[in-house]
């Protein structure tokens, strides 16, 4: 996972480096927002990118304006001390992703970020088919034999991430941390439930069994066998 940090205070700047380096994260840094949009703009395997509101040269805002304009979809996370709610429905109309005033949480800027790059790492992903059951990530649709099927936000992405490891275990703490950025108890059955109302949808009426449980495991969805 690669980021570019765009923060003019060299303090601060150097405190995200480290903890989001320490996260997993490659981190680029740049102190001006003219340095920022050029790197933005040559984009060269960037994941995500986090913008300081107030940047030398040139404002985050305005960064985030001229390369939406001109196509460049990269995922943008805005900082700012500016807590109006009207700066923050600016930054988001400029382009930005999403908004988070200072002073601001570490653990929430990181769970906001890993949201961001899986919502990224979806656009143009194929839909992912299994049988008659079909996941597609970027339309957020789930049909069964033509049929579709309405899920929630938390039910669609645990689906997703189980079809995507079909004939794999997907262990409850992967669930916590994917879906849930680890912030809910592992003791909890709050995937339990989730997963009894995903089988209640699209099992169920179709007569079908398609997530099977491993016991003190985890989960898996197994591909449907081969045509002979």
């Amino acid at each position: 996972m690669r980021i570019l940090v765009a923060e003019d205070d060299v303090r601060l700047a150097d405190v995200l480096e480290e903890s989001l380096a320490e996260a997993g994260w490659q981190v680029e840094v740049a102190h001006d927002g003219r340095s920022a949009y050029e790197r933005l703009l040559s984009d060269s395997g960037l994941d995500v990118a986090l913008l300081d509101w107030m940047l030398p040269g040139m404002d985050g805002v305005t960064v985030a304006r001229r390369l939406r304009e001109l196509g460049v979809a990269l995922p943008i996370l805005m900082l700012t001390a500016r807590g109006d709610v009207r700066d923050r429905i600016s930054g988001l109309d400029a382009g930005a992703d999403d908004y988070l005033p200072k002073p601001f949480d570490l653990d929430e800027l990181l769970a906001r970020l890993r949201a961001l790059y899986r919502r990224g790492s979806l656009v143009g992903e194929a839909p992912v088919q299994l049988g008659d059951l079909v996941v597609d990530p970027v339309a957020r649709r789930v049909t069964r034999r033509g049929t579709e099927i309405v899920l929630s936000a938390r039910e669609f992405d645990i689906l997703h991430l189980l079809v995507s490891h079909a004939g794999r275990v997907v262990t409850r703490l992967m669930i916590l941390d994917e879906v849930w950025d680890g912030e809910t108890d592992l003791r909890s059955n709050v995937i339990d439930v989730h997963l009894a109302a995903i089988r209640a949808k699209i099992d169920k009426p179709f007569g079908t069994e398609t997530i099977t449980t491993l016991r003190g495991v985890g989960y898996r969805v197994d591909p449907p066998p081969a045509a002979r």
